[in-house]
């Protein structure tokens, strides 16, 4: 495993993929930020203004997609949902519009899942960049692998939580 310091952007490791990159969030909460804040005051998203919401990682995004990479992103998730949840559930219409599916799985369905400790991204079937988090849901390090015990586990645990899990225009906040 190579830990931050020596492991390439995000953006560099989705622009080295040729098929498929899939995301699993096990987490309720992540660290504060300025759009968590701002919605948490009552600031709502022109999603018909797009130039206001895009950022650089939706263009990411659309670029892998459009050369045919097939992003996934599944989020195993607490309910009643926390606030972040909550808000998280919000701004994936940016996610979905930059092209990725995003599917929901309450936590209560996924009680016999062999998960991982962490939350991942893996690439191509071939390459995992875990993510480590402190208590308070900031990345402390992550760590990059092409472990096959850990490509296989990740792989599984992943398929078989999208099986399980709504798409994000079916899942409802409850």
């Amino acid at each position: 495993m190579r830990s931050s310091g020596e492991i390439p952007s995000f953006a560099e490791l989705l622009a080295g993929c040729h098929t498929s990159a899939v995301h699993l969030e096990l987490r309720d909460s992540y660290a504060d930020n300025e759009r968590f804040a701002a919605w948490r005051r009552g600031d709502r998203i022109d999603w018909k203004g797009r130039a206001t919401w895009w950022h650089p990682y939706d263009q990411t995004i659309a670029d892998a997609v459009a050369r045919g990479v097939v992003i996934r992103r599944a989020r195993i998730i607490s309910e009643p949902v926390s606030e972040y949840i909550r808000w998280e559930h919000y701004v994936t219409t940016a996610n979905v519009t930059a092209g990725e599916q995003v599917r929901w799985l309450p936590r209560r369905l996924a009680t016999d899942i062999a998960l991982p400790g962490n939350d991942f991204w893996l690439f191509d079937g071939a390459l995992l960049r875990v993510h480590h988090f402190d208590g308070d849901g900031a990345v402390v390090e992550d760590e990059l692998t092409d472990a096959p015990a850990l490509l296989k586990l990740c792989a599984a645990a992943f398929e078989t939580v999208w099986d399980r899990a709504t798409p994000h225009d079916q899942y409802q906040i409850r």
